[in-house]
C-alpha cells in the first residue's frame, strides 16, 4: 500500500517500497491557475530533499517543484509537456511528474501526512 505525504511548498509523494512517484497538490495547482507549461528532470538526474526537481508554469507565476525525497529519477510524465493542463485536472493523480528512487526513507519524517497538510492548509 502506498502512502502519501505533503510539504509545506505544496509537493506531494506516494511511497510504495524504494518508489516515490511525485508531483503538486491540488491546492498548488489551484491557486496557480491555468498551467501552461511543465518543466520535467531529465531520467538519471540524482536530486536531495528539497532541491529544485522541476518547473511550472501558468497564466500567474512560474514556480519551482521542489523534490519531497531524495532519488533518482527513473521516470517522467512526458504527457504534461504536451498537456501541461493535466495538472489543474488532476495534480494529485494523473498528473504526477515524476518517480524516484528512493534513497532515504527516513526523510519521510521531514513530511507531512493527508491530515497534517489539510490543517495546514487552514493556516494559510
Amino acid at each position: 500500500m502506498s502512502e502519501i505525504y505533503f510539504t509545506k511548498e505544496h509537493e506531494w509523494v506516494k511511497v510504495s517500497g524504494t518508489s516515490a512517484v511525485c508531483g503538486i497538490s491540488d491546492h498548488a495547482a489551484h491557486e496557480l491557475g491555468d498551467i501552461t507549461f511543465v518543466e520535467l528532470p531529465a531520467v538519471g538526474k540524482q536530486v536531495k530533499q528539497f532541491d529544485v526537481l522541476a518547473a511550472i508554469e501558468s497564466v500567474k507565476a512560474a514556480s519551482d517543484i521542489y523534490a519531497p525525497v531524495s532519488g533518482k529519477v527513473v521516470k517522467v510524465n512526458s504527457e504534461l509537456e504536451d498537456a501541461p493542463e493535466k495538472v489543474n485536472e488532476s495534480a494529485e493523480e494523473a498528473a504526477w511528474m515524476a518517480e524516484l528512487e528512493l534513497s532515504d526513507a527516513a526523510e519521510l519524517a521531514n513530511l507531512m501526512t493527508k491530515a497534517q497538510y489539510d490543517e495546514y492548509l487552514k493556516s494559510l
